[in-house]
């Protein structure tokens, strides 16, 4: 893989509304900078959150929690 690529970890479901664990993001997170120094790891969720037309089953509410999720386990990992 070149240097200069960030690689971008969709760990975060955009269609269950079940909510992945902070715990399990880091431990996914290490486990890839085993692979890819961390800081050309990147989070993000896997797909957008209205990826088909009738959009994924999450309310409003869920996607923003799973955002904040994304900012939360980013700032542990990259401060």
């Amino acid at each position: 893989m070149p240097h200069d690529k960030t690689v971008v970890l969709g760990l975060i479901s955009s269609k269950d509304h079940v909510m992945e664990s902070q715990d399990d993001l880091l431990r996914r997170i290490d486990e890839a900078s085993k692979f890819v120094p961390v800081e050309r790891l990147a989070l993000s969720p896997q797909c957008g959150f209205a990826s088909t037309e009738a959009g994924n089953l999450l309310t409003e509410d869920e996607q923003w929690r799973k955002l904040e999720l994304v900012v939360e386990a980013a700032r542990k990992v990259w401060r």
